[in-house]
């Protein structure tokens, strides 16, 4: 390190290295000096602070004079002298001015396992409920503004919406409150400002939905997916009543996961990150083995980007139409389990059967989920459901008449 007049007329004449740095101090004042790099000349101020060099970087040469470098180096210095380390304030004052966006941002690359569907859906709230407050800082969102974006959120978007768009600013601001600290470790969020809902109690009660298909309707239901032209479209409908599973594991499943020679198949990618291993019925067992084809990466192919069905939204309509019974993907799986429930299935096999956490129960994480053990129960649930629709009759699998396409 080289000791230098620290002035215009010089470090212009500075040469920049080939590689690494060259570090200049100032000959007059203890502690300011330039270090340059292969495009960029720098000012910087250092002191020793509780015996540890600190050095805090002041501006480029060009962007602020030499005169003015060594004025905010005598300040820094001085400051410096005190204890207080510039390089902290600077990282604190950074942290209290992260935007919402920001702190999304910073959300999304940290919780990296995410799924695609509730980043998609995050992505939209942003868009959609909280454009206006992408730029203000985190600290400056106050319990006020939530709990009056809570109350127009409900008015013009709906209940669920309000309170599902709270949900996700409460997940943000509680990473926030992590993530952004001060030097000594102090966050720099007192609060977070949804917790005004909980206080207040202004979250929207809403009643969760029970809609099922009624036992009365399976066999019509049945009848109208039946008729329709679309083989995939069919047998993605009838394998989500016959197996409980929600829309996305379904469309997701591929054939590396199904084992028909020991009648199971694996759901990978689960709402609750576990996997799921599942018996096979008869009726289940047979649809998969005439779907089976070579060539093909997951049993409900399609034609995009994901190489498999997206969006069944046209063969449910035509489904409602042709039957007259109303009904959502999700309701299917509410029939399965409502079925599977009036069989008096015990309750740990039925909770496996549809994979829902045993939250709180200690005997549950005692209990190693078998296919084995589940063959029986998703049988009775099968046969159950078959007799509903009108396809067994003495035990064999009677095939309906098609309806009008």
């Amino acid at each position: 390190m080289k000791t230098i007049k620290v002035i215009k007329s010089i470090v212009d004449k500075l040469p920049y290295p080939e590689k690494g740095q060259d570090f200049y101090r100032d000959q007059s004042l203890t502690g300011f000096g330039l270090y340059i790099g292969k495009r960029s000349k720098t000012y910087y101020a250092e002191k020793r602070i509780n015996g540890k060099s600190v050095r805090t970087a002041i501006g480029r040469h060009g962007q602020i004079s030499t005169q003015r470098a060594r004025e905010k180096a005598q300040e820094i210095l001085g400051k410096m002298a005190t204890g207080l380390n510039p390089n902290d304030e600077k990282r604190s004052s950074m942290a209290r001015g992260v935007t919402l966006k920001q702190a999304y941002e910073d959300y999304k690359e940290t919780r990296k396992n995410l799924k695609p569907k509730t980043l998609y859906d995050y992505d939209q709230i942003m868009k959609a409920v909280f454009a206006s407050w992408h730029r203000k800082a985190v600290t400056d969102i106050t319990k006020d503004m939530v709990e009056k974006k809570h109350k127009k959120i409900g008015t013009e978007k709906g209940p669920a919406y309000a309170n599902l768009s709270m949900r996700f600013l409460r997940a943000v601001f509680n990473f926030a409150i992590g993530k952004y600290e001060d030097s000594k470790g102090q966050s720099f969020i007192l609060d977070n400002p949804v917790k005004r809902l909980s206080q207040i109690r202004a979250w929207y009660r809403i009643d969760k939905r029970r809609r099922e298909i009624k036992s009365s309707d399976l066999q019509s239901w049945y009848e109208a997916v039946s008729s329709l032209t679309n083989q995939t479209l069919r047998d993605y409908l009838t394998l989500l009543l016959f197996t409980g599973l929600r829309k996305q594991e379904a469309l997701k499943l591929e054939w590396e996961h199904i084992d028909l020679k020991n009648k199971t198949m694996v759901i990978v990618d689960t709402k609750n990150n576990v996997p799921l291993t599942l018996p096979l019925s008869d009726f289940v067992f047979k649809l998969l083995k005439d779907r089976k084809t070579s060539d093909a990466k997951f049993v409900f192919s399609g034609e995009g980007k994901t190489q498999h069905l997206v969006e069944p939204r046209e063969a449910v309509n035509k489904v409602k139409r042709l039957s007259g019974v109303e009904f959502s993907l999700h309701d299917l799986r509410r029939t399965f389990i409502t079925n599977a429930e009036s069989l008096d299935i015990p309750h740990y096999a039925l909770k496996q059967l549809v994979n829902h956490k045993q939250s709180g129960d200690v005997t549950a994480g005692y209990i190693i989920p078998s296919p084995d053990r589940l063959r029986e129960p998703m049988q009775k649930v099968t046969d159950k459901l078959a007799g509903l629709i009108g396809i067994r009759q003495a035990g064999k699998i009677v095939k309906l008449a098609k309806r009008g396409q």
